[in-house]
Parts: structure tokens; C-alpha cells; sequence
């Protein structure tokens, strides 16, 4: 087992194609550890391997257990997943609240886990009734009903976003160019500008500035590189010559 992630428990789960899933949902995020409580086809499953789609790593290190009790007995903290009310009193987190803590038990040297139940029913309250904490996942009232696969990907990918230093948004520049600087910009802005006085674009005098403002902001805003500058100005001379000829 990796230690530093969190294990995947499939409580009685019915299809290899859905253990098989929910192993390259969880490599997908870097989660290594999924242990099986009496898989209704046995294992090891050939359909699993398949719809792992190549999250071997996952698959042949995935352990199988009587019971659920035995899956979890190594484990220092259990969230079980539910959509249902339970007559139980116990903490209740979303996948984002989970991760969290579960990552701050890790950090501290705790083993965590998560129950996912087989896909007709869920969990059994036996099952639930193992675990420190349930987890519910705010999806529309009306329709709160997810796959196992899509259960255990929500919960890999809390985990992994909090260790994840990707940018929520970066612009991305090829290499054979940079971004436009200033001196290029304004180069672009006075060209457009002055073709378009020649060409009677700013009929009233009064409202150029404004209209240059405004050209220049909007203009801005795409965030140019300096290969799409000289473009921009090749496409400004081209229509300029063609008008003059």
C-alpha cells in the first residue's frame, strides 16, 4: 500500500467492469490502495483488468477480504458513503471536507479509508455502522443516484487536488513565439490607429480618444504573442494596400 493515500473499500461489489473502473478512476488521482470485500465474480476478473484500461498497478495489488471488518482492521479512520439517512449519530462531510481531513490524519501517520457499497444497494448499516464519519455528496435532490465508479473518482480527485499545484488558469504559448510586450503592442495600436484616421474611422474629433480607449482595451484583452502582432499588422497592411491600389 501507498501510505500516503487513502484506500478504496468495495463493499460486495457485483461487476468485474466496475471494480475495473473504479481502478482507473483511482490512478487516475494516484490512488493506489483498493481492497475488495467478496466480489460477487471473484477475483483476480479478467473484465476487470480490461476496463481498468491499463491502471494495472491498482488492480494487481488489490486485496480481497471476507469481511468488511477485516478490510478496514489496519485503518485509524473510516467515511463511509451514503446517500440514504441513517439512524446513526456520526459526522457527516462532503468529498471536499473528507479529503481535508483525511489528508491531515495521513500527514499525522493515521491509515484512512473510504467504504463504497455494491450497486444495487450501497452499504449495509452493519457496514456503516463501522465507520467514524459518512460522506454525502450534494448532487440535485431529485436525483442524488451515482455510479460506484463516478463515487470513488469524486473522492480520488478531492484528495489529489489538495497535493495538485496546477494553476486554475495559465495561458499557454507556443514556443516559437512569446507574448507581445508593451513597445510591440502600442507599435500595433498606433499603426490601427492611424490607418483608420485615414480612412475617416473617427468621424468627430471630439470622440477619438474615447474610441481609441476603448480600441486599445479591447484589444488588450487578447492577450497577444508578438508572431500574432506582426499577423495582426501584416492584415492591417494588406487591407490598407489593397484599398490605395
Amino acid at each position: 500500500m501507498n501510505a500516503q493515500t487513502f484506500a478504496v473499500i468495495l463493499v460486495e461489489p457485483q461487476l468485474g467492469e466496475n471494480i475495473g473502473m473504479c481502478a482507473r478512476a483511482m490512478w487516475n488521482c494516484g490512488v493506489d490502495d483498493l481492497r475488495l470485500v467478496n466480489p460477487r465474480d471473484g477475483w483476480p476478473s479478467e473484465p476487470a483488468r480490461a476496463a481498468a484500461s491499463g491502471a494495472d498497478a491498482v488492480i494487481d495489488n488489490a486485496r480481497v477480504f471476507e469481511s468488511t471488518k477485516d478490510a478496514v482492521a489496519d485503518l485509524n479512520f473510516i467515511v463511509a458513503t451514503t446517500a440514504r439517512p441513517r439512524d446513526m449519530t456520526k459526522p457527516v462531510f462532503t468529498p471536499e471536507a473528507a479529503a481535508k481531513d483525511m489528508r491531515r490524519r495521513t500527514d499525522g501517520g493515521q491509515r484512512t479509508g473510504v467504504l463504497f457499497g455494491k450497486e444495487a444497494w450501497g452499504l449495509h448499516n452493519d457496514d456503516v455502522a463501522l465507520a467514524d464519519a459518512i460522506l454525502t455528496v450534494p448532487l440535485n435532490p431529485a436525483f442524488t443516484s451515482l455510479n460506484l465508479a463516478q463515487a470513488v473518482l469524486l473522492m480520488s480527485y478531492e484528495w489529489f487536488k489538495l497535493a495538485d499545484a496546477t494553476p486554475g488558469h495559465e495561458m499557454r504559448i507556443p514556443a516559437d513565439t512569446r507574448p507581445a510586450d508593451k513597445v510591440e503592442l502600442t507599435n500595433l495600436f498606433e499603426h490601427l490607429e492611424t490607418e483608420l484616421a485615414d480612412a475617416g474611422f473617427f468621424t468627430a474629433a471630439e470622440k477619438r480618444p474615447t474610441m481609441v480607449r476603448k480600441l486599445r482595451n479591447m484589444l488588450s484583452r487578447a492577450e497577444m504573442t508578438e508572431q500574432e502582432v506582426r499577423m495582426f499588422r501584416g492584415i492591417i497592411k494588406a487591407l490598407t494596400l489593397r484599398n490605395r491600389t
